[in-house]
Protein backbone atom coordinates (compact mmCIF):
# COMPACT_ATOMS: atom_id res chain seq x y z
CA UNK A 1 0.00 0.00 0.00
CA UNK A 2 1.43 3.49 -0.54
CA UNK A 3 2.80 5.56 1.74
CA UNK A 4 2.72 9.57 1.94
CA UNK A 5 5.08 11.46 3.87
CA UNK A 6 3.12 14.95 4.24
CA UNK A 7 6.31 17.19 5.36
CA UNK A 8 5.33 20.63 6.82
CA UNK A 9 8.53 23.38 7.37
CA UNK A 10 8.97 26.78 8.57
CA UNK A 11 12.72 27.42 7.11
CA UNK A 12 14.40 29.72 9.20
CA UNK A 13 17.78 29.38 7.38
CA UNK A 14 17.74 28.99 3.62
CA UNK A 15 21.16 28.83 2.74
CA UNK A 16 21.63 26.01 5.60
CA UNK A 17 18.07 24.50 3.77
CA UNK A 18 19.22 24.43 0.57
CA UNK A 19 22.13 22.10 1.67
CA UNK A 20 19.42 19.68 3.17
CA UNK A 21 17.91 20.18 -0.54
CA UNK A 22 20.65 19.04 -2.02
CA UNK A 23 20.98 15.75 -0.36
CA UNK A 24 17.54 15.15 0.32
CA UNK A 25 16.03 14.87 -3.33
CA UNK A 26 18.74 11.94 -4.26
CA UNK A 27 18.09 10.04 -1.13
CA UNK A 28 14.15 9.74 -2.05
CA UNK A 29 15.32 8.80 -5.74
CA UNK A 30 17.23 5.85 -3.96
CA UNK A 31 14.19 4.82 -2.45
CA UNK A 32 11.69 5.38 -5.39
CA UNK A 33 10.03 7.85 -3.98
CA UNK A 34 8.19 10.29 -6.17
CA UNK A 35 7.74 14.20 -5.21
CA UNK A 36 3.89 14.73 -5.70
CA UNK A 37 4.35 18.44 -4.11
CA UNK A 38 7.12 20.25 -3.64
CA UNK A 39 6.65 24.14 -2.07
CA UNK A 40 4.18 24.75 -4.60
CA UNK A 41 1.26 27.34 -3.10
CA UNK A 42 -0.65 26.75 -0.44
CA UNK A 43 -4.72 28.02 0.96
CA UNK A 44 -5.36 27.37 3.95
CA UNK A 45 -8.92 26.42 4.59
CA UNK A 46 -9.15 24.96 7.83
CA UNK A 47 -6.54 24.98 10.75
CA UNK A 48 -2.67 25.88 9.59
CA UNK A 49 -0.24 25.28 8.29
CA UNK A 50 3.36 26.20 7.56
CA UNK A 51 5.52 28.25 5.11
CA UNK A 52 6.47 24.92 2.61
CA UNK A 53 4.49 21.83 2.19
CA UNK A 54 6.09 18.85 0.69
CA UNK A 55 4.11 15.07 0.00
CA UNK A 56 6.20 12.26 -1.45
CA UNK A 57 5.02 9.28 -2.62
CA UNK A 58 6.35 5.76 -1.70
CA UNK A 59 5.53 2.49 -2.05
CA UNK A 60 4.77 0.99 1.35
CA UNK A 61 5.67 1.80 4.66
CA UNK A 62 8.98 -0.17 4.95
CA UNK A 63 10.28 1.36 2.41
CA UNK A 64 9.62 5.11 3.85
CA UNK A 65 11.03 4.30 7.07
CA UNK A 66 14.23 2.62 5.54
CA UNK A 67 14.28 6.14 3.42
CA UNK A 68 14.10 8.43 6.52
CA UNK A 69 16.80 6.18 8.58
CA UNK A 70 19.18 5.66 5.73
CA UNK A 71 22.15 7.13 6.28
CA UNK A 72 21.61 9.42 3.50
CA UNK A 73 18.70 11.04 4.70
CA UNK A 74 19.88 11.61 7.96
CA UNK A 75 22.62 13.53 6.52
CA UNK A 76 20.49 15.61 4.65
CA UNK A 77 18.31 15.88 7.99
CA UNK A 78 22.08 16.96 9.65
CA UNK A 79 21.26 20.27 7.64
CA UNK A 80 17.58 20.38 8.09
CA UNK A 81 16.82 20.15 11.49
CA UNK A 82 18.74 23.34 13.04
CA UNK A 83 17.70 25.69 9.73
CA UNK A 84 13.85 24.85 10.06
CA UNK A 85 10.36 23.95 12.19
CA UNK A 86 9.73 20.67 10.84
CA UNK A 87 6.29 18.38 11.15
CA UNK A 88 6.84 15.10 9.40
CA UNK A 89 4.58 12.27 8.81
CA UNK A 90 3.62 8.97 6.86
CA UNK A 91 -0.04 8.05 5.90
CA UNK A 92 -0.64 4.89 4.58
CA UNK A 93 -2.99 5.42 0.80
CA UNK A 94 -6.52 3.86 0.85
Amino acid sequence: MAVYAVVQVDVTDAEAYGEYAKLAGPAVAKFGGEFLARGGAVEVLEGTTRDRCVIVRFDDMTTANAFYHSDDYQEALSFARPASTRDYKFVEGV
